[in-house]
């Protein structure tokens, strides 16, 4: 039981690997919250089976997001663990892409990271230690075509880790990222099928992956297994990366 008496919370945490991430969690018997959106009901099932509790907060309420981290501030010694997982996509190609859906998915992906992150490190920094994992993604890393907006938000979110963990590792404060490829999600359900059989060549398992592989990874992040891990991002893609020329 690596995380009793530890609070956990997860930004859009009920579905795909948010939602692993928090099942993950509970059974380590962490006290687990999680944010979501607009899906009342996936937010409420996900409560009655495990118990971690929701909130209902948008990536782009400020004010949601400081009130929510004061709340659970009152309610508990601190926030011990931030995940910051909430993304949506929303693919076009650049010339097609209209600004506002190309801010939109900057705001949700990078700033709300940013906007959960600074919430919680005053807290953080008050205790001398916490732990901060951003979920970015392979198309930070390698680009994906029509994927502009969404590539950028989670490259963005790599630099973010680096200089955020810069920051805060002095104070105590382990800041790291995790970097998923391919995995079965209703996000990843939507993507065209021969796209998807052109990756699956690539992937030296040749599989995708399940949101338990990524949680799990996050898990140790979060741990104190990974207490020298600071500034660092691990790849959780079946080789897919490793392929690319």
């Amino acid at each position: 039981m690596p995380f009793k008496e530890k609070v956990v919370l997860v930004t859009g945490g009920s579905r795909g690997i948010g939602k692993a991430v928090v099942e993950a969690f509970v059974v380590s018997k962490a006290k687990v919250y999680f944010t979501y959106h607009k899906n009342d009901k996936a937010a409420e099932d996900l409560k009655e089976a495990t118990g971690a509790i929701p909130v209902k907060c948008s990536q782009l309420d400020d004010v949601c997001i400081q009130q929510t981290v004061d709340s659970l501030c009152s309610e508990n010694p601190g926030i011990d663990i931030l995940v910051n997982n909430a993304g949506i996509t929303s693919d076009q190609f650049l010339m097609m892409m209209p600004f506002e859906q190309w801010e939109k998915v900057i705001n949700v992906n990078l700033h709300g990271a940013y906007r959960w992150s600074k919430a919680v490190s005053r807290a953080m920094i008050s205790a001398r230690q916490g732990a901060i994992i951003n979920v970015s993604s392979i198309a930070g890393l390698m680009g994906t075509p029509g994927q502009t907006n969404y590539a950028a938000s989670k490259g963005g979110l790599l630099a973010f880790t680096r200089s955020l963990a810069a920051e805060l590792g002095t104070k105590g404060i382990r800041v790291n990222a995790v970097v998923p490829g391919f995995i079965d999600t209703d996000m990843s359900a939507v993507i065209p099928r021969q796209i998807k059989r052109q990756n699956l060549e690539r992937i030296l398992l040749k599989r995708f992956g399940g949101p338990e592989e990524v949680a799990q990874v996050v898990l140790f992040l979060s741990s104190d297994k990974a207490s020298y891990v600071v500034g660092q991002a691990i790849v959780v893609d079946g080789g897919l990366s490793s392929t690319a020329i």
